[in-house]
């Protein structure tokens, strides 16, 4: 896999990461505005994936998303609803607005453990129930033992299904790939895995399932946007970048902006390019706008 990194021109340096994450992280207070708290809300993945989810909880959730701008006047809408697959259908046929997206988890989310037919299905079936947007899991089982290609297939298969169960449909779906950063450990492993991502066709690149001890991490996301500037620099094909995991504050949220603002540009800080897989955030930033405590979400 050295080969990846030779490939793309990169070596992550962690030192040098570590000074500019210390930069970033002194500048916040002065960077952290309402438009830029309003910016991070309109590129939020609203997530409810918890194993006591059902159809009723999951419609009340779109419900409050449904009446949000007229409950918020001035606010931005989220850029998705993310749920289990077998959801989706429930987010499809209560979303009011359809700007707002419909996101599922799968490919056997959270661990990637079974049969590729299992979680090639689960992408068609996700796709034809509504899903607009399909995060899978990086086959860790494969990739941590060295099964490089084995990886690479599994990926290839989801995105082939996904791409054709949308055609179908007369429609395009976004793909995100979930690296599960924390298990990786070394930055020398996050980025091989993004780059072998990338090149299987992930539309982004995310950190995390949120279901692991260790999530996203700033590290992590510096390391990734890296490779996602060599990548881009080297093919022309522009991969979002995904946060997921533990963001449940507004400071949280304003220093993954600004890793993707310092290393990607502007041009990166849009939903089609950027997005922050939350649960608990929304309140959060609502609640620092506001200069009070909001429970909306």
């Amino acid at each position: 896999m050295d080969s990846l990194l030779k490939k793309y021109g990169y070596s992550p340096d962690e030192e040098a990461i570590g000074k500019r994450l210390d930069a970033i992280a002194a500048n916040i207070d002065n960077v952290t505005t309402p438009e830029i708290l309003r910016q991070c809300m309109s590129i939020m993945d609203l997530t409810t994936l918890r194993t006591e989810d059902t159809a009723a909880s999951v419609a009340k959730l779109v419900g409050k998303v449904n009446s949000f701008k007229e409950d918020y006047p001035g606010y931005p809408l989220p850029a998705s609803v993310c749920v289990f697959s077998n959801l989706a259908s429930v987010v499809k046929e209560n979303l009011s607005d359809n700007s707002v997206h419909v996101t599922a988890v799968s490919g056997c989310f959270p661990t990637s453990q079974s049969f590729l037919e299992v979680k090639v299905k689960e992408c068609e079936m996700a796709v034809e129930a509504g899903a607009d947007e399909i995060d899978i899991v990086l086959a860790l089982n494969s990739f941590m033992a060295g099964e490089y290609d084995q990886a690479r297939a599994e990926i290839k298969a989801m995105r082939q299904a996904i791409d054709a169960a949308a055609a179908k449909l007369g429609r395009d779906v976004v793909l995100k790939v979930i690296l599960e950063t924390g298990l990786l450990v070394t930055p020398e492993r996050i980025a091989e895995a993004s780059f072998l991502a990338m090149e299987e066709g992930a539309d982004f690149i995310k950190t995390s399932t949120g279901k692991v001890s260790v999530n996203a991490t700033p590290m992590a996301a510096f390391v990734m946007c890296e490779c996602i500037k060599a990548f881009y620099t080297k093919t022309g094909r522009k991969v979002g970048f995904k946060a997921a995991g533990g963001i449940s504050t507004a400071k949280d949220a304003v220093v993954y902006y600004s890793i993707v603002k310092t290393l990607l540009g502007a041009e990166w800080l849009d939903k089609s390019l950027f997005r922050f897989g939350v649960s608990r955030l929304a309140n959060s930033l609502m609640s620092a706008i506001e200069g009070n405590t909001v429970v909306y979400f």
